[in-house]
């Protein structure tokens, strides 16, 4: 089954993911936040904006899925989001100032493809951030693990770590900034409200800040 199509038979579930597991929503949603340096400048669009969790809490104002019932909620949220591929986003070039891509890569058809498509829509001094779960970590390994169990999502994942994704933003033409990361407890460990700080290599959630020169 194509990725979109799982997600719009599992739209219901993914979002109550958020609900489940609140600490480790917040500690992520805070960690985005602080990728960006605050609330999202403007404009902002999210590519695969989901259920339009992360937009809706850092004020990134536009979003695109390629599944219509995860787009649904994320209009339920308020988020401005519109049917598209992150491989092919349907705005000018130069015409935003932040594209966020919040562990969407490992969902891609064509990662690459994608973070390029975010630095052609980005005007000079506009700035990507994209987030993952590192496949090097304890959480990576988890949902890896998960994935060969037969989960319906993890298992339609790639995985990737920091420094594979910082290539693919370097071959797009952006300039890492800097990182921020959170989840630094093992998911067997006890969850916690945890502040967005540099990455040590072992956090489960990781986001990556460059910039268009």
């Amino acid at each position: 089954m194509a990725t979109a199509a799982l997600f719009d038979v599992y739209a219901q579930r993914y979002d109550s993911w958020y609900l489940e597991h609140r600490l480790l929503a917040e500690s992520e949603a805070e960690t985005v936040k602080a990728a960006l340096g605050g609330e999202a400048p403007q404009p902002c669009l999210e590519v695969g904006v989901g259920s339009g969790f992360f937009a809706s809490r850092v004020g990134c104002t536009y979003g695109v899925d390629p599944s219509p019932r995860m787009l649904s909620l994320a209009l339920e949220r308020g988020v401005e989001a519109a049917l598209a591929r992150g491989e092919a986003l349907p705005v000018a070039p130069g015409s935003l100032s932040a594209v966020l891509v919040v562990v969407t890569i490992c969902f891609a058809d064509d990662p690459e493809r994608l973070i390029a498509e975010a630095a052609r829509a980005l005007h000079s001094g506009g700035v990507m951030v994209a987030c993952i779960v590192p496949r090097d970590t304890p959480w990576g390994r988890l949902y890896r693990s998960r994935a060969r169990l037969g989960h319906p999502l993890y298992s339609a994942a790639r995985f990737y770590t920091v420094d594979e994704v910082e290539r693919m933003t370097e071959k797009a033409g952006l300039l890492t900034e800097y990182k921020v990361a959170t989840l630094s407890y093992p998911p067997w460990g006890r969850h916690r409200l945890e502040k967005p700080h540099p990455p040590k290599g072992r956090e489960g959630f990781v986001c990556i800040r460059a910039r268009k020169p």
